[in-house]
């Protein structure tokens, strides 16, 4: 006599669920980055995803706690929706270390906000108040995000400056070079993370004595927190642009550099201030 073992129904839904997860992390994730919805609606399916997500993990997990003590069939399915589910959390989690982590910040700049102003004026007449954070945690958190000066002239570190913003891959709306009457330049970029989030970085490039200075601000338009991107963002192209003035200097000693007078101060360091 045939013996027929059943397949439990627990496993199948736990694939099933895990396969509806898929779809609801990636493609919200491809329409908020091409544009398609907007954040409200992104955020509204994100939450959701987050929820079937979780749903097809219990559920796989509930699945293989029953077939090990019903003895029925459904191993595969079961870890199949174990697995589909534990992959799908997997960005809620990345992302939730990082709210963890940072705290809930938008805007990020080495010198008053106002000095820098963001060039998206249609979008960010929409933007919320921004969510700042004291200079002192700035300085705790983010201890590279700060102004840069150089004994370089400020075309030479306009340059500097602008060849980097390139090799970011940033989409730039606004290229001022400095005038010769001492208008600072001024670069505007538009950044677009992976889950579609808007930032704006803004680059300042002025005259100083003795060399130039350059100062950044980076905000995010219409994500209710940065997790970290903007702040980080300037302290790594601040590191990046330490490199290539201090590869610039070393390599080519008769570069344009601005002419001390006898009575001035020496020529402030590569360093970046407050490092």
């Amino acid at each position: 006599m045939r013996i027929l073992i059943r397949t439990s129904k627990t496993a199948i839904w736990a694939r099933r669920i895990g396969r509806i997860a898929i779809p609801l992390v990636i493609l919200p994730v491809g329409m908020h980055h091409l544009g398609l919805i907007d954040s409200p609606s992104f955020f509204t399916v994100a939450i959701l995803a987050l929820i079937v997500s979780a749903l097809a993990f219990l559920v796989g997990l509930l699945a293989l706690i029953r077939l090990w003590f019903s003895g029925d069939q459904g191993w595969g399915k079961a870890l199949s929706g174990l697995f589909l589910g534990l992959i799908c959390l997997a960005p809620f989690a990345y992302y939730g270390y990082y709210a963890w982590r940072y705290p809930p910040v938008t805007d990020i700049a080495t010198v008053p906000r106002g000095e820098l102003p963001l060039l998206f004026l249609p979008d960010t007449a929409k933007m919320p108040p921004p969510k700042l954070i004291t200079p002192d945690e700035q300085a705790r958190i983010f201890p590279n995000a700060t102004t840069r000066t150089y004994p370089l002239d400020v075309v030479s570190l306009f340059g500097v400056v602008e060849r980097l913003v390139e090799n970011e891959g940033w989409d730039i709306h606004l290229n001022v070079p400095p005038g010769p009457d001492g208008t600072p330049g001024r670069i505007n970029a538009r950044i677009t993370t992976i889950p579609g989030w808007r930032e704006e970085a803004v680059f300042r490039v002025a005259p100083i004595a003795n060399g130039a200075k350059v100062d950044m601000r980076s905000a995010s338009i219409n994500a209710p927190h940065d997790f970290g991107s903007n702040g980080s963002r300037i302290a790594r192209f601040m590191v990046n642009l330490d490199n290539e003035v201090t590869t610039l200097l070393r390599d080519n000693p008769n570069v344009n550099q601005p002419t001390a007078a006898e009575d001035e101060e020496p020529a402030p360091s590569v360093e970046g201030e407050g490092n």
